[in-house]
């Protein structure tokens, strides 16, 4: 039986997890029925194409191999399960009238530890005319790119880029050729320097900052989620006429949309600027097999204190510009690679602790997660919105996570319920930020 080991930071999320802390990400994908049966068919299609994709077979195992090089203690690895059993993870539930309302229940659940942590939750739409799947996937067994991927052979055949063949390796556990030796001491003496440079940012970082309360919350297990569609074409609109990226756009609206929450809830926005970790990921979409989470990020602060739309938008550009011009491997937001430096003994031992210094280092998550352009179905239902959902940090009350798929952007909210019992206030706020940047914009 072949396994794999876990790359150092596919090991971090295992080991940061507890019962109110699950470090599984999501999607909710919701789908056209053609009739009320359609989403107990989608429970056996799913069941039935399970079987057929390896990586669903998965399980993550410790492992302890003190001869191998290097030693893996207190590592783990993901091993296939010889008696696989699709059912145990592709589940039917009751009609829904609210979709989100059930996906904010399931994501709390963490998944189970001891097979492969993966979930496939179908909700019929209580009139019969769409259902909704609800897939979890463990950050440590797949990231967003690897968890489309997987999901994505559970669809009907779809054009997908073509993956390329990784280049050979030498296998994890075995001695590497004395010939590169000399190469990977220069490159251990590069990596050190980096971490130090990484290291002394993440410092600066988190000196003297000031915490936002609302984005704050002691960890209580609860999940509540929301969704918001924005039409692709209005955020061209703007990014046209007022510089920038489509990306910049979509951070600027969070910003704006926190500070009309904000507002709302009767707090005030004065000197309000919490650091979003943007999470970048250094794979290749072409080299995207094997599994293995390979991420850095961008640490900026949002502009939730400026009144004016366009000028926050612009506030974003320049951070963003700056961040870029640094690359994805130096400053705070690259504290994920310092993963690579800690051995997994470490993981192990200091699951709890990294757990618990994410809300020093940053104070809401915003990422994106690519999603195939072309249309997606399941059976003969097609895929008419999908809602990416982030694995949320503990300490910490809300996590975005943003897809643009046909032709609109998905934005997919997820928050700790008790601390943020009002997130449809905040989804609304990015619908009415985005209406409003198209006018001042005069796009």
């Amino acid at each position: 039986m072949t396994s794999d080991l876990l790359a150092p930071l596919d090991l971090a999320f295992w080991n940061i997890e507890s019962p109110q802390h699950p470090m599984h990400l999501g999607a909710l994908g919701v789908f056209a029925a053609h009739s009320p049966t359609a989403g107990a068919h989608a429970v056996d299609l799913l069941a039935a194409r399970a079987v057929t994709v390896p990586g669903l077979r998965m399980r993550i195992r410790d492992v302890w191999q003190p001869l191998a090089f290097p030693p893996a203690f207190g590592g783990a690895a993901r091993q296939p399960v010889p008696d696989f059993d699709p059912l145990d993870h592709v589940r039917l539930h009751a009609p829904a009238t609210d979709f989100h309302d059930v996906a904010g229940r399931l994501m709390q659940r963490p998944l189970g530890r001891g097979r492969p942590p993966w979930e496939a939750h179908v909700l019929p739409g209580e009139d019969g005319t769409d259902f909704a799947v609800l897939f979890k996937f463990h950050h440590a067994l797949a990231d967003g790119l690897r968890a489309l991927t997987l999901a994505a052979g559970l669809m009907d055949p779809m054009d997908l880029p073509e993956l390329r063949p990784r280049p050979a390796e030498t296998p994890r556990g075995l001695l590497p050729d004395p010939r590169r030796l000399p190469g990977l001491v220069r490159g251990a003496l590069a990596d050190v320097g980096q971490a130090l440079d990484i290291g002394a940012s993440v410092a600066r970082a988190t000196w003297d900052v000031r915490p936002t309360p609302a984005l704050t919350s002691r960890p209580t297990g609860t999940r509540r989620t929301a969704g918001v569609v924005i039409d692709l074409d209005d955020v061209h609109r703007v990014r046209k006429a007022a510089g920038g990226t489509v990306n910049d756009v979509l951070i600027a609206l969070v910003a704006g949309a926190l500070r009309r929450w904000l507002e709302e809830r009767g707090d005030s926005s004065d000197g309000v600027a919490p650091r979003a970790l943007i999470p970048v990921s250094r794979r290749r979409p072409r080299t995207a097999h094997p599994q293995g989470n390979r991420l850095s990020g961008y640490l900026i602060r949002l502009p939730v204190d400026d009144p004016d739309p366009l000028t926050r938008l612009g506030a974003v550009r320049t951070a963003m510009d700056r961040n870029k011009d640094a690359g994805p491997s130096r400053g705070a937001g690259a504290v994920a690679l310092l993963a690579d430096h800690v051995p997994p003994l470490g993981h192990r031992l200091g699951g709890s602790l990294v757990g618990q210094a994410a809300r020093l280092l940053f104070d809401i998550l915003v990422t994106s997660v690519p999603l195939p352009s072309l249309g997606m179905k399941l059976g003969s239902c097609p895929l008419t919105q999908v809602f990416p959902f982030a694995p949320l940090a503990r300490g910490q009350a809300l996590a975005v996570a943003v897809s643009t798929f046909r032709g609109a952007v998905h934005y997919g909210l997820i928050a700790d319920g008790e601390a943020v019992p009002d997130l449809d206030v905040l989804a609304r706020g990015l619908s009415e930020e985005a209406a409003e940047l198209v006018e001042v914009s005069g796009s």
